[in-house]
Formats: structure tokens, sequence, C-alpha cells
């Protein structure tokens, strides 16, 4: 065997054995160079002088190890593993045949014997390629759109949301505005704003937030699509929802820009609250699109004019649902009991179903055929729905309303037990049978 095949510890061996051998090295430092003591380099140079290089080699070298695992209790690990265990990973797989059959082996053991069944893919195998996508053509023909959550002010000010409506085809930003949280009502506002000013575009591309998309397609109300999609579809608008983030990259890409570029236009500025922000937007963004926007490959302008009056565009951007009147004239909303007023409009309601509108400024109406109908409320309650379902996205905001009204809400009174009604006080004595002298006392006392 030739020396290639050697470790660079075995190379390294037979060139000092070669110096003593030659004379070039005495055996004391040759064996303070290896490590070893004068004994075993003898043995080495012996074996060394007889049969050469190749005899420096280690001799279990191309042996099976001795404590290897037999190939029938591989076979049986795999074979429990297909039958009960196929979708498990490797560390989970192992613990469970320690645990149910008693089994013991470790995890990175079972992960080469999944991996050479092809049970197990590794991490580089998983990968998938997001293959990527030409821009649309036209301006207005597709704008993506988002919420960033970021510490946008630093240290200076609350965490807050920046929405961002970027067109596919040019990069170019069209609308932003920040926002406490990703909801329905901040996105009807920044909607609102773009609408007015550039128009209707044929689709907005989202993610799959529960603003734009209904997870539990098979609910029976809301005809399959939220309160912003219904909005869009009565303007003749379409949405679409990406299937990651990377279908929507050039939305995502934008954030990344605007994390830091707009973070330190920001600082500069001296802005530290929503308001000034939202006013400092424009002139940004007309700088970021004077140096990051492109030209279409096509000059048309898709966008369609609105054809809507402001209170007609009111009454579609609104959170708008039907209600069933009971007997009462009484409906619940939002944790709210509602009551009509009497009238001979609303005696004929019992039975039918009213519209209702809450609108961005925090206007509520009541509604029958288009005609506003008077109403009062009570059972009124602030609080936030116990063990309420909360969005990622707004649960800084949700958390911060909840701190608001902790610290608002009025210490609760002391509950009372019955020996404080009863006016009983301790004596500072512990309660059971005395002990000591004083114990011998009340017994003989008893006693006569």
């Amino acid at each position: 065997m030739g020396w290639v095949t050697m470790s660079e510890r075995e190379l390294n061996r037979v060139e000092v054995l070669a110096q003593i051998d030659d004379g070039r090295l005495t055996v004391a430092n040759g064996a303070n160079m290896l490590g070893l003591t004068r004994r075993q380099v003898f043995r080495l140079l012996k074996r060394y002088r007889t049969e050469g290089a190749a005899a420096i080699r280690h001799k279990a070298r191309g042996k099976p190890p001795n404590n290897r695992i037999h190939n029938a209790k591989r076979d049986f690990a795999l074979a429990l593993i297909r039958e009960n265990y196929a979708d498990f990973g490797p560390t989970l797989a192992s613990e469970m045949l320690a645990e149910n059959h008693g089994f013991k082996v470790s995890r990175e053991t079972v992960r080469k014997w999944m991996a050479e069944d092809g049970l197990w893919l590794s991490r580089k195998q998983r990968r998938t390629f997001h293959q990527p996508r030409l821009r649309r053509e036209c301006f207005g023909e597709l704008i993506q759109i988002d919420g960033s959550d970021h510490h946008w002010f630093e240290d200076r000010g609350p965490r807050c949301t920046l929405l961002v409506f970027i067109d596919d085809a040019t990069s170019t930003l069209m609308e932003l505005r920040f926002v406490t949280s990703e909801s329905t009502f901040s996105y009807f506002e920044a909607l609102e704003h773009y609408l007015l000013k550039h128009g209707r575009p044929v689709a907005f591309y989202s993610d799959k937030h529960t603003v734009f998309r209904v997870p539990n397609q098979a609910a029976k109300s809301g005809y399959g699509m939220t309160q912003f999609g219904r909005a869009l579809n009565e303007m003749n608008i379409e949405i679409l929802c990406a299937n990651s983030s990377q279908a929507k990259g050039r939305v995502e890409r934008a954030n990344r820009t605007l994390q830091d570029r707009l973070v330190k236009e920001l600082r500069l500025a001296g802005i530290s609250d929503i308001e000034t922000a939202n006013a400092f937007l424009s002139g940004f963004m007309e700088r970021y699109n004077a140096k990051f926007a492109k030209p279409p490959a096509r000059p048309d302008n898709l966008h369609r004019p609105l054809n809507a009056e402001p209170d007609r565009l009111r009454d579609i951007l609104c959170f708008r649902e039907n209600r069933y009147v009971g007997k009462q004239l009484t409906f619940s909303y939002d944790r709210k009991r509602i009551m009509l007023e009497e009238s001979e409009i609303t005696r004929g309601l019992v039975g039918k179903y009213v519209d209702t509108y809450a609108f961005v400024d925090g206007r509520f109406e009541v509604r029958w055929k288009g005609r506003s109908l008077p109403y009062k409320i009570f059972d009124m309650d602030q609080r936030v729905t116990h063990a309420a379902i909360t969005g990622n996205k707004r649960l800084s905001a949700v958390l911060e309303h909840i701190k608001e009204m902790q610290d608002a809400a009025p210490p609760k009174p002391k509950v009372r037990t019955n020996s404080e009604k009863m006016g009983y006080k301790p004596n500072g004595r512990r309660p059971g049978r005395p002990s000591g002298s004083r114990a011998k006392k009340k017994i003989v006392h008893a006693a006569e």
C-alpha cells in the first residue's frame, strides 16, 4: 500500500522513523516529536524496517468496528419506523424507538439509516427553489401590498406598521402609510388615499393575511370573501394572494430597503410619531421613486377612473354586516347590545335583517333599505374579548391596548371573609391543642 492512502498523522510518523533510520534523528527526539514513549518508537521502527511504510497504518483499517450494530437490528429498527413513524424526524423517531420498543440507538445513527433508506431528506435536499417571475408589462396592472411591522422610530417612539403599495411593473411606491397595526380599517384608510390619487388598478397582490383572505373556506357567511375583498369586488378590483413571500418579492425587497433608508431619514428629521411621519412620506416617496423606479415594458396606464362620489366611497370602504332583529328590536354587535328606537319602520323589522356600517372614523350606523335608523347602545363591554383569536401582526397593538385598559381600570375592592365580617380578630396564638406547662395547667384545672 502506498503513502497516498495514509492519514496525515501516519505520514508524519513515517517521516520521523525514516529520519531515525538514517541516523539524522535520535530516538529520544523522535519520541518527543511523535508524543510517544521510547519503547513504542522502537516497536514502530522495527515494523518499519521489516515491512516498510505500509506497516505504520493502523491494523484495524478496513475491518468492521467492534461496536457496530448488526444488520438485523438495523432492519428491525427501519421496519418499525416505516410501519409506525414514517413521517417522524430522526430525533423523534429515536425517542419513540427507545420509549415504546426498548431499542436504544443514537439519533445520528437513526438519521443515517433513514437517509440511506429514503425515509429522511436532509435540509439541503428539502430546499425548494423559486423561479423568478417577469414584471407585468403595464403600469397599474398589478399592485403588490404588504405591511411591515418594525421599530420605524427606533427608541424615540412606539413600534408601528408601514403599509406599502408598490407597482409590479415599475417598482414605483404608490402609497405609504404608517398605522398602529395591520387591520381592515387601516387598509381601508390607505386604499382610499390610493384610489383618490391614482384610480382603480386591475388587481392587488397580497399575502394570506386574514384581511385579504378567509382562512376557513367552508364559512357560511361572507360569501367566501373578507370585508376588504367585498369592498374591492364592489369597485371591480381583483385581489390575489401569493402562496409564498418570494412570490411577492417586489414588495418584500422594498420593505427591506425602507427599513434601512426610511428609518435613517426619520431619525435625521427628528420624527417620532405616526402623524408627523405620514406627512413626511410624500416627499420621501418622490425621492425614492426618482432613484429606484423602472420604466414599464409598455407605456399604457391601466388605472381606471374611480367614478364614485366621496359619500359612496365611504359606504364601500367600511365594515358592513347583516344583523337579525329580535322580538325586542335588539341585536348583538361587537359585544354590545343595540336597541332600535321604536317607530313605524322599526316595528316591522322583527325577524328581519338590518345592515350595520362601521366606518374608519369610528362612526356606526344601522340602515334598512338605505335609510338610517336611530338606536341606543347598552350592556357595553370595553374589555378585550377573553381568549380572542389574535393575529401575529396585530399582537403588539392588542397588547398595548390591554395594558392601557388595565392601567385605567379602578382597583378592585378587597373581598372580606366571613370572620372579618363578624369582627373576629386573631389573638396571635396558633390553633390546636396547647403544649407545655400551660397545657398541664389547663388539664389539671379541667380535672378539678
